[in-house]
């Protein structure tokens, strides 16, 4: 009798656990676990261009003074460094010691990945490939680029984005890095329109980096369900806040939701690109928000 209540007890423990993890509700679970917070280095645009700041010494900043440990580079901050090894080495170096983690860099300003010619594509091709490498160096899992497309209708420039992200991800599947896009403007920031170009793409390595506040003219939260499964990052853009400490554009809550609602519980950066906070006060305000909904979220869960 002994045995056979043990063994009762045991399988139903077992089987209660296992739904638990299926359906994500684990009374275990910690709102913590739901999603990690990581910070784009653009909140911190002003300070890093006025000079008041490095690269270099952006990360120790970042986690004396909002705690956040994970990093989002900005290739423009230290454009000239994609191929210096010593500099490289010795940013890793300053991270790992910092116990933080470095999540991906943003690539701008290296040419057009949907370009309309075969030549001009390539060329953009090539000049992310040393931010591939960077990445790798770092101990990045992605860099995020830009997929506007050239053509003569949306449907061209779809194709074009095809091919250059196709060429860009194979390249970067070697290095086991991954390519992600942004909604970034233009196209990409139509939801709809982005999430073919990556279904047709059709690389693992290949994903999106849906932003919150960057769907301009598009339903966000329409635009976040059709990017998210393709996601492999997520930015938390925010501009403004009420009284309450909520962004005035975007419900957290209800976008967060969307993100959990894929399966994603991975690196969320903050990126505050807000006036009437100081870039300080408006990182540590998204990063409160942040917090605050993931607790709202958890609590639902449980």
């Amino acid at each position: 009798m002994q045995r056979r209540h043990f063994i009762h007890t045991s399988f139903a423990a077992l089987t209660t656990a296992a739904l638990a993890d299926h359906h994500g509700k684990h009374p275990t679970t910690k709102a913590e676990d739901l999603f990690k917070i990581s910070l784009a280095q653009w909140s911190n645009h002003r300070a890093l261009k006025g000079g008041k700041m490095t690269n270099m010494n952006w990360p120790e900043y970042t986690k004396k003074t909002y705690n956040i440990l994970a990093l989002e580079y900005v290739n423009q901050f230290f454009k000239d460094k994609a191929n210096d090894k010593k500099y490289l080495g010795e940013l890793k170096n300053r991270v790992s010691d910092l116990g933080m983690t470095n999540v991906l860099i943003m690539v701008d300003g290296e040419g057009h990945i949907g370009a309309g010619s075969d030549q001009k594509r390539q060329k953009t091709i090539d000049n992310h490939k040393k931010w591939v490498e960077a990445a790798k160096r770092l101990g990045c899992h992605s860099i995020r680029v830009n997929s506007h497309g050239e053509g003569n209708d949306d449907a061209e420039k779809a194709a074009n984005c095809v091919k250059g992200l196709t060429a860009l991800s194979t390249f970067a599947r070697d290095h086991k890095i991954n390519v992600i896009v942004e909604n970034h403007g233009g196209l990409s920031s139509n939801g709809a329109w982005m999430s073919k170009v990556l279904k047709d793409v059709g690389l693992d390595n290949c994903g999106s980096l849906p932003d919150f506040g960057n769907f301009h003219g598009y339903d966000r939260y329409k635009g976040l369900k059709e990017l998210m499964p393709f996601a492999k990052g997520v930015s938390a853009k925010s501009h403004e806040f009420d009284d309450e400490g909520e962004e005035t554009k975007t419900d957290f809550t209800k976008a967060l939701g969307i993100v959990l609602d894929h399966g994603y519980h991975g690196w969320i950066g903050v990126e505050y690109e807000g006036r009437k906070l100081s870039e300080d006060d408006g990182i540590k305000a998204t990063k409160a928000l942040l917090e605050k909904s993931r607790a709202t979220l958890h609590a639902k869960k449980k």
